[in-house]
């Protein structure tokens, strides 16, 4: 016992009580010299940060990423070369839950991820699902009033939900994998990453390629029904947190397969759909699936508030071989995800050890809330601004991406013909099985459960151009069900389903 450690204040200085509150007499009153306890009242009431507004409640770990192939020819990214291996943070989460929801709630997941480069940290910040609800940014807020809560009651509102779908025939693509088996996956390791997005990769030669890019689950795919999942709300409420770090835990380290799609460049310019609309995905027949490398995770974080809630994952985040596309969704995103940052952790969230980019850092942002790095390290006080003649850091012309060379106006990117919101919808609703499209009919009925009969018709109508079965399917459920909750037996996803 002689070896224990002293417990201190922050400043340092010991403790001589930790047990009772320093009074005027035995039945005085407190008295306000007594800092430590002020102390440590004061820093109980600051132990809780505000919560992302999206994507509030996630599980998190840390792994490696392993290229074993070969798509040097596409980009100068060093961590996308044959055989770099690259330390990395995961976090995956549910979108419309408060920190305190059900990790088995039906709902898309979030799959983030943060790679420690040579050159900067490259995160890749999309979800369980190729495609999103909403193709341009000015929707998004709006679509996100939908799934919190009403401003009166306090409530998730259904009505509201469904309004907004039924309004934004662009949703049913994403609407319809998550009301079906997909959307209510058993636990992070049985699902796939996607980031979603049409990003950019670019060469030493100065050639762009558009690129998306998947991380297929090596565990298989495993689903609840709604029936199973409130069994597993009703026993806890932490089944993927149990599932994750419980597994790494015992050493089960999940995997997944990274895989590239690559379209070159002038291809965008003859596509059928907008190849950077996020509610499309990119036919695989016309640009294959390449397999890149392996996503390990393989260690837990030893304090869950310093490494998976104070994580800060931006699309903004690229380096040198990667970059961006005139996607509308990741243009927003590129600001707001790092300015929802410096709201909730502060201005210089990125000197946090677990944002930290395991790379040199030089730069001439001053001051400012957690300005705790004391500024850069030149050598020299006068380099606190550049251009400067005094040695401080410099630019790298070598880093500067090729110019886009999409033609065109904005007008013609907002009014682009092929926009079509039900052929893709409809090849995904062709691949499910009779015991898929009834559980998909049914968690739709489930789901409208007391919405006005108005809306659920505009729904419906929106599915009928889908595939008139699609839309009497969910006819025929909601007549069944009336708002219950179908306890159907669920299997494994098609051998065509994985492949997407």
């Amino acid at each position: 016992m002689t070896d224990r450690k002293t417990l201190t204040t922050t400043a340092g200085s010991p403790v001589p009580n930790n047990q009772d509150t320093w009074t005027a007499g035995p039945r005085g009153p407190a008295l306000l010299q007594d800092y430590q306890l002020i102390e440590k009242l004061a820093h109980q009431n600051r132990e809780r940060i505000p919560e992302r507004v999206v994507h509030a409640k996630g599980w998190g770990a840390f792994g490696t990423l392993t290229i074993t192939g070969d798509i040097s020819r596409y980009t100068k990214a060093k961590a996308l070369q044959p055989g770099a291996q690259t330390p990395m943070l995961a976090r995956f989460s549910t979108v419309a839950g408060e920190m305190g929801a059900a990790d088995a709630e039906r709902d898309v997941r979030g799959f983030a991820l943060k790679f420690y480069t040579e050159d900067g940290n490259w995160d890749l910040v999309g979800n369980n699902t190729p495609v999103f609800f909403v193709r341009d940014a000015y929707k998004f807020p709006d679509f996100i009033h939908t799934q919190k809560r009403h401003p009166k009651t306090n409530m998730r509102s259904p009505t509201a939900m469904w309004d907004f779908w039924s309004l934004s025939p662009e949703s049913l693509h994403q609407v319809t994998i998550l009301m079906s088996d997909r959307g209510l996956p058993v636990a992070p390791a049985f699902m796939n990453g996607y980031g979603s997005h049409t990003f950019s990769l670019w060469n030493d030669a100065g050639e762009r390629y558009w690129v998306k890019f998947h991380f297929k689950t090596q565990q298989g795919h495993k689903h609840f029904t709604n029936e199973e999942a409130d069994q597993v709300i009703a026993r806890t409420r932490e089944s993927y947190q149990e599932a994750l770090f419980g597994g790494i835990e015992k050493g089960e380290f999940p995997r997944w397969t990274l895989q590239v799609q690559i379209m070159p460049e002038a291809d965008a310019e003859t596509t059928p759909y907008n190849p950077f609309d996020l509610t499309k995905v990119w036919p695989h027949a016309d640009y294959p699936p390449i397999d890149v490398g392996v996503m390990e995770l393989n260690r837990n974080a030893e304090n869950y508030f310093a490494e998976i809630e104070n994580a800060a994952f931006s699309p903004s985040n690229i380096v040198p071989g990667i970059g961006f596309s005139p996607d509308k969704m990741l243009q927003a995103r590129v600001f707001s995800y790092a300015d929802a940052h410096r709201h909730r952790l502060g201005t210089h969230y990125e000197t946090i050890p677990v944002n930290q980019p395991r790379c040199p850092v030089h730069h001439y942002h001053r001051d400012g809330q957690m300005n705790v790095y004391g500024g850069i390290k030149t050598g020299n006080p006068d380099a606190y601004y550049e251009p400067n003649s005094v040695n401080g850091p410099f630019e790298d012309k070598s880093a500067q991406e090729p110019p886009l060379r999409i033609s065109g106006d904005a007008a013609r990117y907002d009014h682009r013909e092929g926009n079509d919101d039900f052929s893709q919808p409809r090849a995904l609703f062709n691949l499910f099985d009779d015991g898929q499209k009834a559980r998909l009919f049914a968690n739709i009925a489930a789901a409208m459960g007391g919405i006005p009969e108005e809306i659920a018709e505009r729904q419906i109508a929106l599915f009928d151009k889908v595939h008139p079965d699609y839309g009497a399917g969910v006819r025929k459920a909601r007549a069944e069900f009336a708002g219950r909750e179908p306890a159907i037996s669920v299997t494994p996803a098609t051998p065509q389903q994985a492949a997407e």
